[in-house]
């Protein structure tokens, strides 16, 4: 018997089951018991059980494993979404109801072979973006378990990234089904509005509601979407929309300007996205940075418009006939659609706004795709209990446009903020065209694994702010930290114009000097190295951790007449200094 590895894909489990080196039960037995270790991260409200998942496993036996592409394949249901004969929440257990028939996208996967092994967690009525909003409790995120996993779709995320299924689904109005998969280092999927049926599926904005796929890659969630895509009669928001042709775009659309980045790792997201930005440049599409507030305005819509009235029109009779059982965020938040300022003459209004916004949207995206990081930071759950509605809010600053604008969107790991805090950005296209996130995403993926990297040490006129920062730039580098170096160097004033440190390594002795550390692709590090001035060169800098790095250095000869300026401790020291002492000579005068 082959081991049940902790990332899961179809691929791999496909393989196994043909070798015969694995065989469902098996799988759902290691299932079963990852769930059960798992239990205090609250991923699950139903569970992996047999006594759910047996009828699943004994109807395999009449399936063709070959031709079916999901024989035997887990997955986990949000559990706003009907399994049959699986309670459904909604995250609230005095809404809780018994469907005797599948959810349309989970009939389909059962049809094509795979296994429902459970209900996920979720925010309430699938009300929040942070996975803390639940009476079952608060998620955990799989890689830092302090932190928020993201939400809605808290559990169908987690459940993916921690081996507990292969894929999930997850539901998305505003960025629930993209803002778990960058907190968890996955794939999410939010399809085009209509294009994967929603009958089976507890509503929050109707209009809006996408379900949505979470995995370990492109690959799984494209063959999730082929399965389940597709026009469902019995489904009055049900459309037919082809996933459009693979193809790359014609340009790629960037943020102009800066972006907002926020909670304890702002700096760490921010650094991410300015490393992510630099490979999307690296694979040579035409790029062009636009203005957002189109999206932002648009997004405003949701929560700060009528919008938020769907909300309450689904689930308002429920809260009413039910008082205190609400988990009280989220009856604050649907509350809020009862403002009477919130009339029906203000909702044809930002309907009118909207589709204004639409237009001009649908124009900026045509054979284009839009991208920007899925979120802008993220929080620990203490921070988020202390303040759960500005939270949550920031949470989709970069996702709450994508349905009202009627988009298709992919989110995608995009490297490490930190370790173990992953970073990812979102493809955003016109309806219809996954087909081209597709194919961007594959191309990014590839340009990523083969665009290696240096790490470089800087200690003059190529700092933040100073003259040479741009050549820094104009080569792809990405500032990474604040450093020093360890205290076995000499910092000379060169008697060059404009003048330059330069940084000696001594034999005994020394001090230890400020640096910053850069990134900077391997494929642009020889023509920068080529183009600095003698006596200056690059050469390997010691770091106060002891680490080797490549960074400036200066040949001996070229300090000769130059300025002891090792004392300062740094050259924007030193800068700070001479500037203080031509300040007072001048005040002499």
């Amino acid at each position: 018997m082959s081991e049940l590895q902790s990332v899961l894909t179809i691929s791999w489990l496909r393989e196994q089951y043909l070798n015969s080196t694995l065989t469902p039960s098996q799988v759902i037995e290691s299932i079963i018991e990852r769930a059960e270790a798992d239990k205090e991260k609250h991923i699950w409200i139903t569970p992996p059980s047999l006594a759910y998942i047996q009828c699943y496993l004994d109807q395999l036996q009449e399936l063709d494993r070959v031709q079916l592409p999901l024989w035997g394949i887990p997955f986990a249901v949000k559990d706003n979404i009907d399994v049959a004969g699986m309670p459904t929440t909604a995250g609230c257990e005095e809404y809780s109801y018994l469907p005797s028939a599948h959810a349309a996208v989970v009939e389909r996967l059962i049809q094509a072979g795979a296994i429902p092994v459970g209900k996920t967690n979720l925010d309430q009525f699938a009300t929040g973006l942070v996975g803390t909003r639940s009476p079952y409790g608060d998620t955990h995120n799989s890689l830092r378990p302090e932190l928020i996993s993201g939400g809605s779709s808290s559990g169908s995320a987690v459940s993916v990234a921690l081996g507990h299924a292969v894929f999930s689904l997850g539901t998305d109005t505003a960025g629930s089904g993209r803002v778990p998969a960058a907190l968890n280092n996955l794939v999410g999927l939010k399809p085009s509005v209509g294009a994967w049926p929603s009958k089976g599926v507890v509503p929050a904005c109707e209009s809006l509601d996408c379900v949505t796929v979470f995995a370990h890659n492109l690959e799984d969630a494209e063959l999730v979407d082929q399965v389940v895509r597709g026009i469902h009669a019995d489904d009055p928001w049900s459309k037919e929309i082809p996933a459009g042709k693979r193809k790359l775009p014609a340009k790629l659309l960037l943020p102009g300007g800066p972006l907002t980045f926020y909670g304890p790792f702002a700096d760490s997201y921010r650094l991410a996205w300015e490393k992510s930005v630099n490979k999307l440049k690296a694979i040579k599409l035409p790029v062009e940075y636009v203005d957002i507030q189109l999206f932002q305005a648009a997004a405003a819509l949701l929560y700060e418009g009528p919008w938020v009235a769907e909300r309450w029109s689904a689930l308002g009779s429920f809260i009413e006939a039910h008082p205190g059982v609400t988990f009280p965020v989220t009856e604050k938040v649907l509350r809020s659609a009862t403002k009477p300022e919130f009339d029906a003459a203000s909702v044809f209004t930002a309907f009118h706004k909207l589709q204004g916004y639409k237009l001009e949207a649908k124009k900026l995206l045509q054979d284009a795709v839009l991208i920007m990081p899925t979120a802008g930071g993220t929080w620990t759950r203490e921070q988020v209990a202390a303040d759960p509605v500005s939270t949550n809010s920031a949470m989709g600053l970069y996702t709450n446009h994508c349905n009202l604008l009627d988009q298709s969107a992919l989110a995608v790991p995009s490297g490490d903020a930190a370790p173990d805090l992953p970073f990812g950005i979102t493809l955003f296209a016109a309806s219809g065209e996954e087909g081209m996130l597709f194919r961007l995403a594959e191309t990014i993926r590839t340009a990523q694994e083969s665009q290696p990297s240096t790490l470089v040490a800087v200690c003059g006129l190529h700092m933040r702010g100073l003259p040479l920062e741009r050549q820094m730039q104009e080569h792809g580098a990405v500032f990474i930290r604040e450093d020093r170096t360890s205290p076995t160097y000499k910092l000379m004033k060169l008697q060059t114009i404009p003048p330059k440190p330069g940084l000696l390594k001594l034999p005994q002795g020394g001090a230890s000097i400020e640096v910053e550390v850069w990134e900077m692709p391997i494929a642009t590090f020889g023509a920068f190295t080529a183009a600095i001035p003698a006596p200056l060169g690059i050469g390997k800098v010691e770091l106060a951790d002891g680490s080797i790095v490549p960074g400036f250095i200066c040949e001996a000869y070229g300090t000769v007449d130059g300025e002891d300026i090792t004392a300062y401790g740094g050259w924007r020291k030193a800068l700070a200094a001479i500037a203080e002492a031509k300040a007072k000579a001048e005040a002499t005068l």
